[in-house]
């Protein structure tokens, strides 16, 4: 149990450290470093890892702490926001793979439930602090955000997150993770 936690504990602090670089590959063309997402996927991985308090403790923090670092994103309202979406994918996909543990196809599902739930939350934490900012956040201005400008991201969150899970999840280190 000990070192089980500890291997979280790590690999937690290794997909927060990815998550804080992985923006640079992408980072030197906004326009596609929004697009593809590239915070979301060690945030997802490390909820199918590692679990749900462990996803939802890196996808808060990643966020905050690039926006507080390096400025950017910026910290309000796009790190906050960003910050309690990928808290909630996180959080989902760990629970979510916990409770459907048994047919490849589950993981494929657990993303799936996480991606929208992350989006959910995103749009709702836009919508509070835009309003605080006294302005608007209209369901068009969501659908955009959430959907429209991420479909480059979240196909490469379809078409990665689960193939890593899965060959990770063959690491016989890594298997005792998931007990």
């Amino acid at each position: 149990m000990k070192n089980s936690n500890l291997l979280k504990m790590t690999l937690s602090a290794f997909f927060l450290a990815l998550a804080f670089v992985m923006p640079f590959l992408t980072g030197q063309i906004p326009e596609i470093g929004s697009m593809l997402c590239p915070l979301h996927i060690p945030v997802l991985l490390c909820g199918f890892i590692c679990g749900a308090p462990w996803g939802l403790a890196v996808g808060f923090i990643a966020p905050l702490l690039r926006s507080l670092i390096l400025g950017m994103p910026p910290l309000f309202p796009t790190a906050v926001c960003m910050a309690f979406e990928l808290a909630a994918y996180g959080l989902v996909a760990g629970i979510m793979h916990k409770l459907l543990r048994e047919k490849k196809i589950y993981i494929y599902i657990s993303l799936l439930v996480s991606m929208i739930a992350g989006r959910l939350v995103w749009g709702t934490a836009m919508f509070i602090c835009m309003g605080i900012n006294g302005d608007s956040f209209t369901f068009s201005a969501f659908l955009a955000g959430a959907v429209i400008n991420a479909v480059p991201g979240i196909i490469v969150q379809i078409v990665l997150v689960p193939v890593v899970v899965m060959l990770l999840e063959n690491n016989k280190t890594l298997k005792r993770l998931r007990d």
